[in-house]
């Protein structure tokens, strides 16, 4: 059992989507156990909301299981997953503004106020100053990518954080790639702008 998943855990990520087309379960596990993490880190920077997070990565991942099979070509599939992440975000901001706002007394309010039950929680206390700097940084950064208008959000976190090129981030955005990358140079400038004085 342990060596048979240490064999899927050693697959290429093609052979793990040809595997799980074929309805290999393992290999389909493995496969949604690889992209969570990345599914997740594009909803964070997406949606301001912690709260809708875990369900949109959640729904994504089920889509992904749900629809593998209509997947034509497995070198796509980056592509394709980001469709599913870039949908999703947006019937939730659709969804979101036909509902009233429901403010959370459990999260981290905007002021930065936090809920003293979370605060019981011991702080693992970062030991190098230069960790604690650069997390400090990448939450100021992510804040301003959150800032961001919604197309400039959605192509910066494509392009930097997944890794996509124009011409996948212009299907996954259904765009032209002259919009991507004006979409992607804007979002660059504001970020380099309002970042200066911390970089």
């Amino acid at each position: 059992m342990a060596s048979s998943k240490l064999q899927y855990k050693k697959m290429a990520l093609e052979e793990l989507i040809v595997l799980s087309q074929k309805n290999d379960l393992k290999a389909l596990e493995e496969l949604l156990r690889r992209e969570q993490k990345n599914i997740y880190t594009a909803f964070t920077y997406l949606d301001k909301k912690r709260e809708n997070v875990s369900d949109l990565t959640q729904e994504a991942l089920m889509r992904v299981a749900k629809n593998i099979h209509a997947l034509k070509n497995p070198k796509t599939f980056k592509s394709w997953l980001n469709q599913i992440v870039t949908n999703l975000f947006y019937d939730d901001l659709r969804k979101a503004s036909k509902r009233p706002e429901i403010i959370s007394i459990d999260e981290t309010e905007p002021d930065g106020m936090t809920n003293p039950i979370k605060n019981q929680i011991p702080d693992k206390k970062c030991k190098p100053p230069e960790k604690c700097m650069s997390s400090e940084l990448e939450r100021i950064i992510k804040a301003e990518i959150q800032n961001l208008p919604e197309p400039f959000r959605i192509a910066i976190i494509l392009r930097e954080l997944q890794g996509l090129s124009y011409e996948e981030i212009a299907e996954a955005t259904n765009s032209s790639i002259g919009t991507v990358k004006s979409r992607i140079a804007r979002a660059r400038g504001k970020l380099q702008e309002e970042l200066k004085s911390y970089i």
